[in-house]
């Protein structure tokens, strides 16, 4: 896998700290990873952003950002705010294209969820994800609701010909309650794919080694990782 598309079933549900996961856990084989952000909103030009994040947790990769709003809104709208340009479908896949040449992994990380619009003739991270023909991993929350955005993700995914390669939650409780521990099952069964980890929450506070050990105990074996879905669930019973 040389290209990998990372939605979230929503905004601010661990989108960038799984990205910087995944990153992380491909750097551990010795592979060249590069994180494109395409839309950052919500920072300000001389603030860190997303990309910055996961320059800091994940020593050694290359990130690369297409436009940065400051308000913390939907691109297209952010864009429209404030006068600037917005970021086409085409513009991002040209882009993901041309790091894959210096690249071994190239990962692109969206805006809130799948089809928050990039744009104000309403193209979205999915667009992208049909120009490149990426396959598309989802992140999502570990509490209720998250079945049914994950169900609604996935549907939009495979309605438009992407295969959604499974399902991360982004931030996982150190408490669970019930529903969460129930949501192990029934996530795996939205149709958004299996569920290829859960990364702890406040894992990105964490410093790059530390985090590196965490990324590869919180992704499944897919993503580079040894996280086991059967042993985890064993471990937080319904």
């Amino acid at each position: 896998m040389s290209l990998l598309v990372v939605t979230g079933t929503d905004t601010g549900v661990g989108k960038t700290v799984v990205t910087a996961a995944v990153a992380a856990a491909a750097r551990d084989t010795g592979r060249r990873v590069a994180v494109l952000k395409p839309a950052q909103t919500g920072v300000a030009a001389d603030e860190p952003g997303d990309a910055a994040e996961v320059a800091r947790l994940v020593p050694g990769v290359s990130t690369a950002e297409l436009v940065r709003y400051p308000d913390p809104l939907a691109p297209a709208t952010a864009a429209a705010r404030c006068g600037a340009r917005c970021v086409r479908a085409e513009e991002v896949a040209d882009a993901a294209v041309r790091l894959t040449a210096d690249h071994d992994l190239v990962v692109v990380e969206g805006a809130g969820g799948l089809l928050v619009r990039l744009n104000a003739e309403g193209e979205t991270l999915a667009d992208a994800a049909v120009l490149l023909s990426a396959p598309v991993l989802v992140v999502a929350r570990p509490d209720l609701g998250t079945l049914n955005a994950t169900a609604l993700t996935g549907e939009a995914l495979r309605a438009r010909g992407l295969g959604p390669v499974g399902v991360v939650v982004g931030s996982w409780p150190r408490e669970p309650d019930l529903a969460q521990r129930c949501n192990l099952a029934d996530l795996p069964t939205m149709g958004a794919g299996p569920l290829l980890g859960a990364v702890p929450e406040g894992s990105g506070g964490l410093d790059g080694p530390a985090f590196a050990e965490t990324a590869r105990a919180a992704l499944a074996p897919d993503l580079g990782g040894t996280w086991d879905a059967a042993a985890f669930a064993a471990r937080h019973p319904a």
